[in-house]
């Protein structure tokens, strides 16, 4: 199926089963322990051996020589592979540094060997002897340090490196108010709850893999460009995954180990990696260092916006593009962005939930509240003042829908927006000084092709089968409210079925896109389905209603199970789009609001309360949307008040790379969370209407926590996280 066309009505506005916030599907399996993930699949292979991986101790340089000897001769060890024993391997095109290092070493914790032995503990033990013999060189780790050295990036997923309307420079240094200001993020890591993990087997020259991947496809690809097989030789199965935020959307190091060390072995390998290992080892968001310049004219109106980031990766990597939403969310005739990238030698800087806009938007809307204080007006009301229906940098490109402005009135009046004292360190509640803080939202919906397999039996059960995966985003639950509310059937008569390459390729879960294309694929599928079974009987399938575990048409009424025939029917498609994410600017928007208390005397910070405003087409089930949103809050509050992965930028290794160290929210640092979503349809984005919102959630949280603390305060922090000792020497006196 094309999607060429905006959505006329469809069976999907019926609403019987989709909008409404069922519970999970899959959430007996999670809460009872049941659910299969990757690292606990005894069941699927007998004869399992486990690995241990070895990461560099260096940053970068290269390996002289390793002694294995004693190693092998360790209790239980099996095999142990390393670069010169692992045969010939390419590195995917998704991959920066290679998986598997040697003799050359790119990062600190770069796999170099995996040992293999008949116990997890022996693998560990074992792994401690092999000794390594390193020659260290020169790195670069300090992204400030680098930064004059940084070039333009190439193009990215997030648009090109620069771009430019009108004259910024001038109209900027005409501007009778204007704003420069500098702020910074540092690197974060995704700190998923279940580690990368993966089983091996291979049957011949065909590879099984039991994994935690967010995208199958993709990872299924570079897994047989890595060991040079022919993509058909290579299974990836991963029905559950425990959290990825980005993290799992390649393939890493703990896939490509487990299926060398099978090979080696010959039987299969389970490897997980360490927490300690994961930080160093696989990907992270990377620092930025964001410079913002604005002009506005008195009344309000910008005149001219600037904004430019600076981020780190791998030789052959990529930005962290923090401009995007800059080229999008603000009115303004003269404009200029642009992305410089440095080369550090640092693990591999990549996605991370919402890449661009969370960080982007860290800043930006810190710099709006700024230039707000600047011309006396509100916050909410500035942002309102240069609202725009056009992409300001493409006017003949409208957006597709737009609810910015009903985002942020709506939030602001749940919020008692007009009870806030808008003169800083004003309000007190006793030893606490208490502030409020806004911050818009946007992040763009994405499309991506994404097929399934619609199955209806004999019993009148509809079975859908795709590779899409469910990282905690309800896939399993919204899927199989597409398939009832299509098929006219009760939820408990859809089986779903996910995350094995076998199954159609989906547009797996990533970039926000995956509930919306996700569910388009197996409307696709669906329609297929409906019109086999309406010719079957002889139905115009136009004019034919699917309801009630039955398919009508005029006078006729005919059970689906008596449709289906003894051997059932199956019908398979995917969703295409055509270029209508090209004519509008697809987007979803939101508001943020945070109210916080500060310790007068010790700077310590309490979030108190807070809200989100979501525009974000048809909410498929308000229930799992609320809450991957409230999750997404919650990250936005690490990254304000406590994430940081700290450099030793004389030895290029993230120091805290463990949970200990790594410091996350807990339950006591969240407070209430209210979430609103706006009664909102996007035809343009497909034949659901719907969009993502997983990653809106975060977009604009930390700038809302920082607007409050400033308000709180006064004190304004532009480097995150804000941490009591940014804030303590500024504080009013007590």
């Amino acid at each position: 199926m094309r999607f060429d066309n905006p959505a006329t009505t469809n069976p999907i506005d019926q609403l019987k089963v989709v909008g409404h916030p069922i519970d999970r599907i899959d959430g007996p399996l999670k809460t009872t322990g049941t659910a299969p993930y990757a690292y606990e699949r005894h069941d699927v292979i007998a004869n399992q051996a486990y690995g241990y991986v070895v990461g560099s101790a260096i940053a970068k340089g290269r390996i002289a020589g390793m002694d294995l000897g004693s190693a092998k001769a360790a209790p239980g060890v099996i095999a142990i592979v390393t670069a010169e024993n692992a045969g010939k391997l390419k590195k995917a095109q998704r991959n920066t540094a290679n998986l598997l290092g040697g003799p050359k070493i790119e990062h600190y914790h770069q796999a170099i060997a995996l040992v293999v032995a008949e116990t997890f503990e022996q693998a560990r033990a074992a792994a401690q002897l092999v000794q390594v013999d390193y020659v260290s060189a020169d790195g670069t780790f300090d992204l400030a340090a680098a930064k004059d050295s940084a070039i333009k990036s190439e193009p990215s997923f997030g648009g090109p490196a620069d771009t430019a309307t009108g004259d910024f420079a001038g109209a900027f240094a005409a501007a009778p108010v204007k704003l420069d200001e500098t702020y910074s993020t540092p690197d974060h890591a995704h700190a998923m709850m279940e580690p990368y993990a993966s089983i091996a087997a291979w049957d011949g020259d065909k590879l099984t893999l039991w994994t935690s991947n967010q995208m199958i496809d993709w990872s299924r690809d570079d897994m047989a460009q890595t060991l040079g097989l022919a993509k058909n030789k290579v299974r990836l199965i991963s029905p559950y995954i425990g959290g990825g935020f980005g993290g799992k959307l390649w393939l890493r190091a703990d896939a490509l180990l487990a299926a060398l060390g099978a090979r080696a072995a010959k039987r299969p390998v389970k490897v997980a990696l360490p927490r300690p290992l994961i930080f160093n080892n696989t990907t992270h968001r990377p620092a930025t260092i964001q410079r913002i310049r604005i002009g506005a004219a008195q009344d309000g109106k910008i005149t001219a916006i600037g904004h430019e980031s600076w981020s780190g990766d791998l030789p052959g990597g990529g930005p962290e593009t923090a401009v995007g939403q800059t080229r999008l969310l603000y009115a303004g005739p003269n404009r200029m962005t642009a992305m410089r990238l440095a080369v550090l030698d640092l693990p591999e800087g990549n996605a991370m939930r919402a890449p661009g806009e969370a960080p982007g938007l860290m800043a930006l809307e810190i710099a709006i509240d700024e230039m707000a204080e600047k011309l006396k007006l509100d916050p909410i009301e500035f942002r309102i003042l240069n609202d725009t229906a056009v992409d300001p940098e493409h006017p003949e490109r409208p957006f597709s829908q737009r609810s910015l402005v009903e985002c942020l009135r709506t939030g602001a009046a749940h919020f008692g927006w007009a009870k806030r004292n808008p003169s800083p360190g004003q309000m007190r509640d006793g030893r606490w000084l208490i502030g409020t803080g806004v911050a818009a939202a946007i992040r763009n919906n994405l499309v991506l092709a994404s097929g399934a397999r619609v199955r209806l039996d004999n019993r009148g059960i509809v079975t859908v089968e795709t590779d899409m995966t469910e990282i905690g985003t309800g896939s399993y639950t919204i899927i199989g409210q597409t398939a009832a509310e299509m098929m006219g059937v009760p939820l408990d008569h859809v089986v779903v079925r996910l995350g094995d390459s076998a199954f159609p390729v989906s547009a797996g879960s990533g970039g926000q896109f995956g509930a919306n294309c996700s569910t388009a694929g197996v409307y696709a599928a669906c329609v297929k389905l409906r019109d086999a079974v309406a010719r079957k009987l002889g139905f115009n399938s136009a004019d034919a209603t699917f309801a009630d575990g039955a398919v009508r048409s005029g006078n006729r009424s005919v059970p689906l199970a008596e449709a289906a025939g003894e051997h059932g029917m199956e019908a398979e498609d995917k969703i295409e789009f055509g270029d209508l994410d090209k004519k509008y600017q697809q987007s979803t928007f939101g508001a943020h609001f945070a109210e916080v208390a500060v310790d007068a005397a010790t700077a310590e910070i309490r979030v108190r309360r807070m809200l989100a405003v979501c525009a974000a087409g048809r909410i498929l089930n308000p229930k799992s949307a609320r809450s991957q949103v409230i999750g997404a809050m919650t990250m936005g509050v690490g990254a304000a008040l406590m994430e940081e992965l700290v450099v030793d930028t004389s030895r290029g290794f993230f120091v805290n790379h463990d949970l200990a160290g790594y410091e996350v929210p807990v339950h006591a640092d969240i407070p209430h969370q209210d979430v609103i979503f706006l009664d909102e349809t996007d035809p343009m984005s497909s034949p659901m209407k719907a969009k993502g919102v997983g990653e809106l959630g975060i977009c604009g949280v930390g700038a809302a926590v920082a607007n409050a603390i400033y308000n709180a305060t006064g004190v304004r922090v532009r480097d995150y996280p804000i941490t009591l000792d940014k804030l303590i020497e500024h504080m009013p006196a007590v």
